[in-house]
């Protein structure tokens, strides 16, 4: 079941200073991290506050060569979670025919933001993600055999809790 979902912002994890896409459903409900790199996260800023750049950026580009082809994008979904790593896939539409392609969440949601697409996350995502902690030392994303602390966190978390991602 897919389970439909807004981005509430980017935050910076407390411990790693990584920025995270924050994703909600409609209802508060439900809260999805996903963290990303700087790069990921500078091009979703810049669309969530609609920056223009003096020269297309690599998501604005395709874009533009979906529309110029005619290609609709029907949605993105965040698929699975495995080993630490979220995968996203691109639904695509090119005349009656439907593609799907690969893609990592942070560029499917900075085309997806782009242009006007749903977003949505495979309902057996949300306990994967229910076990994952960022580490003390590191960067990364671990799993841990006690989420509670995460739970609260992610039940509690709201953007503007930390401070917006800006480029430097």
């Amino acid at each position: 079941m897919l389970v439909e979902m807004k981005v509430r912002g980017l935050a910076l994890d407390p411990v790693s200073n990584m920025p995270i896409i924050i994703l909600r459903d409609e209802d508060d409900k439900r809260s999805l991290p996903i963290w990303v790199g700087i790069f990921e996260a500078n091009a979703i800023a810049l669309e969530l506050e609609k920056i223009p750049t003096p020269r297309p950026m690599t998501h604005d580009l395709i874009k533009n060569i979906l529309e110029s082809l005619e290609v609709q994008v029907l949605k993105i979904v965040v698929t699975d979670l495995k080993d630490n790593t979220f995968f996203a896939v691109l639904h695509l539409k090119l005349g009656e025919t439907e593609y799907t392609v690969d893609s990592r969440p942070s560029d499917a949601i900075a085309l997806a933001l782009r242009v006007a697409a749903p977003i949505f996350v495979e309902e057996e995502v949300f306990p994967k993600a229910g076990k994952m902690e960022v580490a003390k030392e590191t960067t990364e994303p671990v799993k841990t055999d006690d989420p509670e602390q995460l739970r609260e966190w992610l039940q509690n978390i709201k953007p503007e809790d930390f401070e917006k991602y800006n480029k430097a």
